[in-house]
């Protein structure tokens, strides 16, 4: 389901009854939302959250999974993939509302947004190894990017599920508010970013993702090249000029 409000894009996967599952279709409407988030100018962040309040996404569809050959196995690993680097590299701010369980496909999906924010009774966990698989959707390779191998390893190995507050104190989720503030905090917390230059956002976002996948020289090299980029913009010139001004800067994203 997409829904937007003002600059804000909510997407909710509303699946409530199987606890918003990632059936086929699934990863297909998360696609077609971010899609249009991406490409709608007027939008310039997205929270994804989950229908009803016991799940943001309980993981995979076993339904599914249940009757998937090694082929069919690899093709839905990537086809997932693909969604969420769709989610990471979106060049807005996304955040996730994560309002019960993040399971799996759930947690996998929650660790692809820019910034997690978990109700109090959310609990998290990669437990693909219960079912004979590992991770398939970027969880061995986010989560330890995330919390540290050794963590990452102990969440995925043992399958175990982890609270919110375990997942907050190891650096998994941002913040955890009470189940009644999870959207208005979100909120108030993409309103935060939304405030700022929309191009050092956006390349600010790409220093960052891109430079965790690179060495520490060439990330460098990375952000010298955005701020070199951003330095050029209009939106610097009005920033730099607020502040001398000592008023409240306009932003155009130009």
């Amino acid at each position: 389901m997409y829904e937007k409000k003002g600059p804000i894009a909510y997407v909710t996967l509303n699946r409530p009854k199987v606890l918003n599952a990632l059936s086929q279709g699934a990863w297909e409407d998360l696609t077609t939302a971010f899609e249009q988030a991406r490409d709608a100018a007027a939008v310039l962040g997205a929270i994804l959250t989950g229908a009803g309040d016991k799940a943001f996404i309980a993981g995979e569809d076993i339904s599914e999974l249940a009757h998937a050959t090694s082929v069919d196995a690899q093709k839905s690993s990537r086809s997932g993939q693909a969604v969420l680097d769709l989610i990471e590299n979106l060049g807005k701010p996304v955040v996730a509302a994560v309002n019960g369980f993040a399971l799996g496909g759930g947690c996998e999906t929650a660790m692809a947004c820019t910034i997690r924010v978990a109700a109090e009774h959310a609990r998290f966990g990669q437990p693909e190894v219960k079912l004979g698989i590992p991770p398939g959707a970027g969880g061995t390779q986010r989560l330890p990017r995330l919390v540290g191998k050794g963590r990452a390893l102990q969440i995925i190995l043992s399958g175990e599920m982890i609270s919110a507050q375990e997942a907050y104190r190891i650096g998994l989720v941002n913040e955890v508010v009470p189940a009644g503030e999870l959207i208005t905090r979100c909120e108030a917390i993409l309103k935060q970013i939304l405030a700022n230059a929309p191009l050092a956002v956006r390349f600010a976002l790409e220093a960052v993702n891109k430079g965790m996948e690179t060495s520490l020289s060439a990330g460098l090299l990375l952000e010298a090249s955005v701020f070199a980029i951003c330095a050029g913009t209009e939106d610097k010139h009005e920033g730099t000029s607020a502040f001398l001004e000592k008023r409240a800067p306009q932003f155009h994203g130009r």
